[in-house]
């Protein structure tokens, strides 16, 4: 059997879902909108230049789960993935991801986002495998830090790995969809690497490689 891999934001979403739960939190007032706000835009920076402290990062993001009540995290995330993300969903991501089911491919979105942003996400795109970043739960509560590995650039691969080992059969051939440089290392051990939607760094080292550049967003399906 034959893997695909996705990366999610601004792969298969034409955004990024860890922002955008920034933005919906400083909306609905959860948050402090100027402090959070700036947060926010200085780690995307940090993020979008590729020297992002992944750890800081995921304590900045998870100190809401930590600090509000659980059930309301709930409702407001539903609520979010309802209202913000369904509209992202690139053009053509789901016959994208169609193509590769009917093909009898194993499907996984892989994603540096934690896990209880992207896991309502992932049903959303009708994936059942989801490797994300994992919050730390301790009591039944989460803790604000990071579990294990974050899915984040080398992080990737060792969760890939890690993952792709765990199963009955080792897969034949890996195929690896991203928009991010940060994903070049996994993008350079898949088998097959395509570029989707990709930021100037990965254009130029898709272009490179001889990887496929293709768009899920535009008129035309690139499959």
């Amino acid at each position: 059997m034959n893997l695909t891999l996705f990366d999610l934001d601004h792969t298969l979403l034409a955004g990024d879902s860890d922002y955008l739960w920034g933005r919906f939190l400083v909306d609905e007032g959860v948050v402090d909108g100027e402090t959070y706000a700036r947060e926010n835009e200085r780690f995307h920076a940090q993020y979008q230049a590729g020297n992002l402290d992944i750890h800081a990062y995921q304590r900045f993001v998870l100190a809401p789960l930590r600090e509000q009540p659980l059930p309301r995290m709930h409702d407001l995330r539903a609520r979010y993935v309802r209202t913000r993300i369904a509209p992202i969903v690139a053009r053509h991501a789901h016959a994208l991801i169609a193509h590769h089911r009917d093909r009898g491919d194993a499907l996984a979105i892989i994603t540096a986002t934690n896990r209880f942003i992207t896991e309502p996400i992932a049903a959303l795109l009708d994936i059942d495998t989801l490797i994300a970043t994992e919050p730390e739960v301790v009591d039944g509560l989460y803790s604000g830090e990071i579990a294990g590995t974050p899915s984040f650039q080398d992080g990737k691969i060792v969760r890939a790995q890690a993952w792709t080992a765990a199963q009955p059969q080792p897969f034949e051939h890996v195929t690896f969809y991203s928009d991010s440089h940060n994903d070049l290392p996994l993008l350079r051990w898949a088998d097959t690497a395509i570029a989707v939607d990709p930021d100037e760094r990965l254009a130029e080292a898709a272009r490179a490689a001889g990887w496929p550049i293709i768009s899920l967003r535009g008129e035309t399906r690139p499959f």
